[in-house]
This record gives structure tokens, sequence and C-alpha cells, in this order.
């Protein structure tokens, strides 16, 4: 199976005076969170919120990193507001901020989509 990718919009909802990025991130249902690279931290002006631990996948060692935000994702008609942690050199959407939206992955379409059993309104479930 292929990796599945989708265009997201990222901005500061405290900083409307700078524009929103439009990026290509991988859509990563083994991440919890929204990582970005520092170069995308910089460029919208993102204030480090306090350093979180993280384990790394790819060699299982642990390390600090700057968790920054508020961060408003958007994908088609859904937006959330997230934190994210500063690392890699890639956008990670993870499965909070893709929960949050109420998307879907399409693998064998290799896209992400707004849930279609819930095109108008992003759908939670508070129990």
């Amino acid at each position: 199976m292929e990796l599945i990718r989708c265009k997201v919009s990222l901005s500061n909802p405290l900083k409307p005076e700078l524009s929103a990025l439009n990026v290509i991130a991988l859509a990563d249902t083994g991440a919890v969170h929204l990582c970005i690279p520092e170069h995308i931290a910089i460029q919208l002006n993102f204030s480090e919120l306090e350093k979180r631990e993280v384990l790394l996948a790819d060699d299982g060692h642990r390390r600090k990193v700057a968790h920054v935000g508020p961060v408003q994702v958007r994908l088609g008609n859904r937006r959330c507001f997230t934190g994210a942690m500063v690392l890699g050199n890639e956008v990670l959407l993870g499965a909070i901020p893709m929960e949050d939206m109420d998307l879907v992955l399409r693998p064998q379409l290799q896209r992400v989509e707004v849930n279609p059993e819930s095109p108008n309104i992003p759908v939670s479930f508070a129990k």
C-alpha cells in the first residue's frame, strides 16, 4: 500500500495577518498528533507552549521537542484547532486532527476525504 498524502492549509489563528500555508501532509494513522517541520513553525510564528517528550517511530528513541500552537488546520470544508509537535521534514496529519475534522482515508483512491456519512458537519463521539 502506498502512503496517502493530502493538501491541507495551516494557519496561526492568533496572527490573522499572516497568510495560511498550503502544504502536502502525510496522513499518518500511526501518529497521534499534528507534526510540522521547524520552518513551518517559524513562518507561521507559532509560540512554543511547552516541551514534550516524543517516542520516535523510526528508531524507538525518545527526544524532547517543541509543542506549539494553536494551529488551525483546514481540509475541504473542515477545520480544527490543535497543537503541533515540531519535528521532522514533512507535515504529518495524525489521528487527533483527522478525527476532529471527521475525515476518512480512502486507500484505494489514495485520498483523504470528508466523511461521506456527514458531508456538511463533522461528527464526533462524546461518550
